[in-house]
Parts: structure tokens; C-alpha cells; sequence
């Protein structure tokens, strides 16, 4: 089953782009990634679909569910998380968190006082004196504590510490595991990488590549670093060169006999092949010429 499923969803804002011919599919019990630059059309793919914004064309489905006609039926199994949050000033944190379970008409005071623990969050302070990691740790809090099934996380680590980053990636892989669904958009690809099973990368409002993590990843190119002295200049398909006084590092997509002939033309002291991360895959995607490694 589409747990997330559109088909050339676009919106425009006046003229401007926000979103072009999205076709976009979601499965049940996925962890899904959401790749992309501030602008690229990340956060207004995620308020069209929760109906927060209207779309231009086009359609989306969550749950088998139209977003335009049944946003309400839809929002029930949903939890999110938008990238800043905001609160009454005056209130509490444990009244923020009642009065989002009360709008759900849910009692989510043990689940709530569970992730508090985990999270490190003291809810006795007033919304105006939290600091930016804490409105997040608030607003994961309000998005996790109805234990919805479907996860919509936008920029999600955003004010968090190393540490307590750690700890809610473990609670979403604990989600994951009991059967939720998990759409993460996030410029950091390390979060991508080590999280999610399939991700889609967008530009410019448009989806260029959709694929399983470790398939995204997976190019022709190697990221080759030699350690001497050795003149790279003749060689073809040499790109994202960085170079030291001891060392050069660089992706090759190129002949491998070409490389080997002119790494033996130099002065070769040590030699290391490895596959390229998903960041330096990225990169790749978004150049503005060019096709993908």
C-alpha cells in the first residue's frame, strides 16, 4: 500500500515556482528520505501534501486518501514535525504538549512523559524562555506522542545536539520497527544515509532521482587518493579534485588503464580506491550541466 502517493502535483505561488509534476510514491513501513537545498521544494511538498497549502495541479493521495477532500480523515494517522515551531507565549511546556493531545482528542500523558525522559525536556518552563533545541524537543514531543503512522519530519535535527540527535533517530528506527511510516526531508545527507531505505532527490521544484539509498550511492565513479607526486592534468574524467602538498584526492569515472598508466608515469607512494559517499553523489546530481555520475 501508498502510504504517500502523487501523481504531477505542482504548486505555483503567482508566478512563482514552488513545486513542478511531482510523481512521488510512499510504502507502508518505509523510512523514506527527502533530499534537498533550502529552496528546492522540500517543505512545499510536505505542506501541500498535509493540505496546509493548496495545489495548482495535479493530485495527492495519503492513505488511499484525496488531501483535498479528506484532509481531516488524513491528519488523524499523521504526526509532524515542520522545521520551526512555534508557541503560545505564556504557556507551559506540559500545557503545550496537553493541548496537543487534547486537539487529537487523545490521552498521550504516558507516551508523553516517555519521550520528555528520553529528550531531556523539562516541562515545567514557559514557551518564551525555551531555547531553539528545546521548541524542537517540544514539537517532537507533540508529533511522536499520539504514535501516529505516519511520520512527516521536515528538517527534524535542526537545534539539536549531537547527543540528542543520536537518541531521536533511535526513537524514529524504534517507530520504524513497529510499523510506522517515515517521511524525512533534510539537507544533511549523513541523516539520509544512515536512516532511511529509499530517498528522492529534488531540484528546482522537480524530482530527479528516486531510488534505493545504497542505488543513489552506487556510481561509476571511484574517489581515488594518491599520495606522491603525479601530474593529472592529461588525464580525462577527473572531477572534485582537492589537492595537498603530500596528497591528491579525486573522483574518476574515467579508463582505468589511463589512470594506472599515468599514476606510474609519477612518483606513487600510496594509493586508496573507495566508492564515493552519498554526499559527493549529491553534489554530482545538482550540477547544473551534465548528467548524474
Amino acid at each position: 500500500m501508498h502510504v504517500i502517493e502523487t501523481k504531477k502535483l505542482t504548486k505555483y505561488y503567482g508566478k512563482a515556482r514552488g513545486i513542478i509534476d511531482l510523481d512521488l510514491r510512499v510504502e507502508q513501513g518505509e523510512f523514506f528520505g527527502f533530499i534537498g537545498p533550502n529552496g528546492a521544494g522540500k517543505s512545499t511538498t510536505i505542506r501541500t501534501l498535509l493540505g496546509l497549502i493548496s495545489p495548482s495541479s495535479g493530485s495527492a493521495m495519503l492513505f488511499g486518501k484525496d488531501i483535498t477532500t479528506e484532509k481531516e480523515a488524513i491528519l488523524q494517522h499523521i504526526g509532524y514535525l515542520p522545521s520551526e515551531a512555534l508557541f503560545y507565549q505564556g504557556m507551559k511546556v506540559k500545557d503545550i504538549l496537553k493541548l496537543s493531545a487534547d486537539l487529537r482528542k487523545r490521552d498521550c500523558t504516558a507516551e508523553a512523559a516517555l519521550l520528555c525522559e528520553r529528550l531531556q525536556l523539562d516541562i515545567s518552563r514557559k514557551a518564551e524562555e525555551l531555547s531553539f533545541g528545546n521548541r524542537k524537543k517540544v514539537a517532537i514531543v507533540c508529533a511522536l506522542q499520539h504514535k501516529p503512522e505516519l511520520l512527516v519530519l521536515d528538517e527534524p535535527t535542526g537545534g539539536l545536539d549531537p547527543l540528542m540527535q543520536k537518541e531521536f533517530f533511535e526513537i524514529l528506527r524504534e517507530r520504524n520497527q513497529e510499523g510506522a511510516s517515515i517521511l524525512l526531508s533534510s539537507h544533511v545527507l549523513s541523516e539520509i544515509q544512515r536512516n532511511c531505505t529509499r530517498a528522492a532527490i529534488i531540484r528546482d521544484g522537480r524530482i530527479i532521482a528516486c531510488d534505493s539509498v545504497d542505488a543513489l550511492s552506487r556510481t561509476n565513479a571511484k574517489r581515488i587518493t594518491v599520495h606522491g607526486d603525479v601530474d593529472l592534468d592529461s588525464l580525462s574524467g577527473v572531477r572534485d579534485k582537492k589537492a595537498s602538498e603530500a596528497s591528491v584526492s579525486f573522483l574518476y569515472s574515467g579508463d582505468m588503464n589511463s589512470l594506472l598508466r599515468t599514476l606510474s608515469s609519477g612518483q606513487v607512494y600510496d594509493l586508496t580506491v573507495t566508492e564515493p559517499d552519498l554526499e559527493e553523489v549529491f553534489l554530482h546530481y545538482y550540477e547544473k550541466e551534465g548528467e548524474a555520475l
